[in-house]
């Protein structure tokens, strides 16, 4: 684990084809996709491997969303995705995220992401390992996220 860590974390994208509709505006559940590689890219930037939780057991998934689209991302943009980790429990975290353009530093999307973690093999709700309790105590960026950690 890399003792430091940035409270906000960006990942660029590109938009392609695939991400588009017939008008070349992106799809809207493309920017889940985007989202979840920011999340992902986060984690291993902060030196934990994805395989390593796979074979402890250990897996992550979104319990709740809430997003927000603004404006519409098109064909060649550059965009810059950010994960920021803004509360977690005993069993949960919370990022919040944000898709810009990067050309005109224009909010296109935003989004509260909370991901559980479970039990690979009952699907059932478990502690967060200690590697990603460490991760998230060290980017705990706002006060209310210690009030926030003691809440299920």
């Amino acid at each position: 684990m890399n003792s430091e860590v940035t409270a906000a974390f960006g990942w660029p994208v590109r938009v392609y084809i695939e991400d588009t509709d017939a008008g070349g505006i992106v799809f809207h559940a493309r920017y889940l996709h985007y989202m979840e590689r920011a999340r992902t890219e986060w984690v291993r930037s902060c030196g934990v491997g994805l395989r390593a939780g796979l074979a402890d057991n250990i897996s992550y998934v979104v319990q709740r969303l809430s997003i927000h689209y603004a404006s519409p991302a098109k064909l060649d943009d550059e965009l810059v995705v950010t994960a920021e980790p803004v509360a977690f429990g005993r069993v949960w975290m919370e990022f919040r995220q944000r898709v810009v353009r990067v050309h005109d530093q224009k909010l296109l999307c935003e989004a509260d992401v909370k991901v559980a973690c479970i039990a690979l093999d009952s699907g059932r709700p478990m502690r967060l390992p200690e590697n990603m309790r460490g991760l998230l105590e060290q980017s705990r960026p706002h006060p209310e996220t210690e009030h926030e950690t003691s809440q299920e």
